[in-house]
């Protein structure tokens, strides 16, 4: 009889230490998955209120106390797409093209053709056709969402991110 007690009270005790352990575990993810959280939202309304005072697109380089940040703007016209998830994925790949031609460069071409005609009283037309080709090819990891709002003109702003070092900022 004995002995059956000593089992069970070992088991218990494992059983303990396993949630004690697991609580443990829980609370410090949670702390930290809070704490991301928070810096993000203070990031978040940073480049809110920057873009609001200023308003722009394209790529940036943003840098807080700790950590060094490539930001791409992209202002679309809701008008002009048929479901929320076309937007969202043009505006994905506007943000990754314009992260992509910053850090890898493009290479710009540009042709003009000039094409005059004579009218019958001897005076002429001219048009004037100007074509300008870019073309860039690279990849871009880990470029996220951070957010997105409205302005107050309809056109819809997305901020996309991405954590870089501290060394490509200098």
């Amino acid at each position: 009889m004995m002995k059956k007690i000593n089992r069970n009270n070992k088991k218990s005790l494992v059983v303990s230490k396993f949630l004690l352990i697991l609580l443990a575990c829980s609370v410090v993810l949670g702390i930290h998955a809070q704490n991301y959280n928070s810096e993000n939202m203070a990031l978040t309304h940073f480049l809110i209120r920057m873009y609001n005072n200023a308003p722009f697109e394209g790529v940036r380089i943003v840098n807080d106390y700790d950590n060094a940040y490539l930001i791409s703007v992209v202002a679309l016209d809701t008008s002009k797409y048929k479901t929320e998830a076309v937007l969202n994925r043009v505006a994905s790949v506007k943000a990754a093209a314009a992260v992509s031609r910053h850090l890898n460069g493009s290479t710009i071409s540009q042709e003009m053709i000039i094409h005059t005609s004579e009218k019958t009283d001897k005076s002429s037309d001219v048009e004037i056709t100007e074509i300008i080709k870019e073309n860039s090819a690279g990849y871009v990891r880990s470029l996220e969402q951070l957010t997105n709002f409205t302005r107050t003109d309809g056109i819809q702003v997305f901020i996309f991110i991405k954590e870089i070092d501290r060394k490509h900022t200098q």
